[in-house]
This record gives structure tokens, C-alpha cells and sequence, in this order.
């Protein structure tokens, strides 16, 4: 079969330093200490078989590699093709991945290997939506840090899947102040003066602001990007005003696909949307399984 790819660029997946330790742990979690007891106790040792992972839904894919090294930790002798790539539109009824080999390891992965894949397939298909309705607009959808603890690596690639950009990755991947700074700093300039200083010139400074007298002083102290907090569609389009080009511009709280066109009208550089990583249903998938020679 001829793996089926999508419109976005060429995708890497996370290196598996990244979450090795965590198809670990999701494995025994399943497993136990006894294994898969109802397939051990009905499958024959040594039964053959073929299986498919298919769609049930219209969606975009995403994670069809990590489902695959799923069921090779159990048996790395499966054969465990990828029919559609990670990136790819797929319609209901269609084949994400077709396995071959013994049946036991393969019933022994099938959860673990489906709440992966449908889960970053359902952040990919979301991450899409908001993409789509977007288009043309000049904007980019980003990504947040509201995701589920351990799995960060693979929900930011799911988002880049669905053809969304990834904003930072963790607390040291850049200098972003937010409320709560500001309340403990003393003053916004205050904040970025030393933020300034700590991280050198060669870091670019972020501020979360609320208000467009907010915004003038972030302007006025220096930030290189600010975030638009909650603002509704004619007040940021009042602060990109403001900005003229200046600085970069982020959109960010109370988006939905509801508005997310008003949003982008606004003329910002970018929308985040924490529902990609934290709210997206998960894609309906299902392995289907025949015996073989």
C-alpha cells in the first residue's frame, strides 16, 4: 500500500528520548505485572494474524509512528505499516495502519497504541479547524503550554500535524511576562529591565498585556512581542494600530472557532489557543483483526 501524506511540510516527530520512558510506563500501566491474561488465555501461542487500524471519522492523522513502535516494544518482529502519514487527511473508513505478525503482542498494544494515535489525531483535526478557518487571513495558530503532563513533545507535534506552529516548549525556551509577574515585579518596566539584563540581548521579551495603556507601556519599555490578553476583536485591532509593525503581536484567551476569524481580522501575528492541546476530542479509531497463515 502507498502511504497517503497531506498538505503540510515535511514533519518531524520528536526524538524518542522524548517519550520512550513514557510508552514505558503506558505499557505496564496496561499490562500489569501479569500481562494480557484474556489473550493468553484464549489466543493461541503461536496464531497469526493481520490487522488494521481504521478510521472512523473524517480527521487528520498524527502519531501513526508512535502507535507502531507501541506494538514493536511487544514484539519487535511485527510488521507495522503506515498507510496514512502523519499530516494526511483521512475520511471515514480509510486505513491509518496495517499490521502483520503474532496475535498476542498485537492485542497486548492495541489500547495503548489507539489512545495514542487518537488522541494526537484528534489535536492534529482541531489544530486544522482552526487553521482552515484562518486561511488567508496572514495569521498564525499556535499552540500553548496547557497540555497533558508527560505527553508535551507529542501534543506539540499533533499541533504541527494539523498544521499549527508551536509557541514555547517549556519555562527556559523564552522570557514571557505574565500577570502575576507584573503583580511581584512592581512595574511592567521594572519586569523587562531585568528580564533584560538576565537574559542578554540576543532573547527576544514577551508581555502579557490587558489593555491598550498596558500595551503603550510594554511599547515604551521595550518589548520585543506583545501578548493580547482577552481582548475583543476591535481592541486589538485598536492595538495593532498601536503597534504598527513594531513588535510581534499574539492574540491570546477566550478563542474559539466561533471567533477565531474575527480574532485574525484584528490583523495580529499570531492566535494561541490552549483547547488544541487541552479541550480536542479525540479522533474515532478502531483495530480491526483477521487471522492469518
Amino acid at each position: 500500500m502507498k502511504a497517503r501524506t497531506g498538505g503540510t511540510p515535511e514533519l518531524l516527530p520528536p526524538p524518542p528520548a522524548l517519550y520512550a520512558r513514557l510508552l514505558e510506563e503506558a505499557l505496564h500501566e496496561d499490562l500489569g505485572t501479569g500481562g494480557d491474561v484474556t489473550s493468553d488465555a484464549v489466543v493461541p501461542a503461536g496464531a497469526r494474524c493481520r490487522a488494521r487500524i481504521i478510521a472512523r471519522q473524517d480527521g487528520r492523522v498524527a502519531g501513526g509512528g508512535i502507535a507502531c513502535e507501541v506494538f514493536q516494544r511487544l514484539d519487535g518482529t511485527l510488521r507495522c505499516e503506515i498507510v496514512a502519514r502523519d499530516g494526511a487527511d483521512i475520511a471515514v473508513g480509510e486505513i491509518v495502519l496495517a499490521l502483520a505478525g503474532r496475535a498476542r503482542p498485537i492485542l497486548a498494544g492495541e489500547r495503548v497504541a489507539l489512545n495514542l494515535l487518537a488522541h494526537l489525531s484528534g489535536i492534529a483535526t482541531l489544530t486544522r479547524s482552526y487553521v482552515r478557518a484562518v486561511e488567508g487571513a496572514g495569521v498564525r495558530i499556535t499552540d500553548t503550554r496547557k497540555t497533558t503532563p508527560g505527553l508535551r513533545a507529542l501534543e506539540k507535534y499533533a499541533v504541527r500535524c494539523g498544521g499549527g506552529s508551536n509557541h514555547r516548549f517549556s519555562l527556559d525556551g523564552a522570557v514571557l511576562i505574565k500577570d502575576n509577574h507584573l503583580a511581584l515585579a512592581g512595574s511592567l518596566a521594572a519586569a523587562v529591565e531585568r528580564a533584560r539584563r538576565s537574559a542578554g540581548h540576543a532573547v527576544k521579551i514577551e508581555v502579557e498585556v490587558e489593555t491598550l495603556g498596558d500595551l503603550e507601556e510594554a511599547l515604551a519599555a521595550g518589548a520585543d512581542a506583545v501578548l493580547l490578553d482577552n481582548m475583543d476583536p476591535a481592541t486589538l485591532r485598536q492595538a495593532v494600530e498601536l503597534v504598527r509593525g513594531r513588535v510581534i503581536t499574539e492574540a491570546s484567551g477566550g478563542v474559539t472557532l466561533d471567533n477565531v476569524q474575527a480574532v485574525a481580522g484584528s490583523g495580529v501575528d499570531f492566535i494561541s489557543v490552549g483547547a488544541l492541546t487541552h479541550s480536542a476530542p479525540a479522533m474515532d479509531l478502531s483495530l480491526e483483526i483477521e487471522p492469518s497463515d
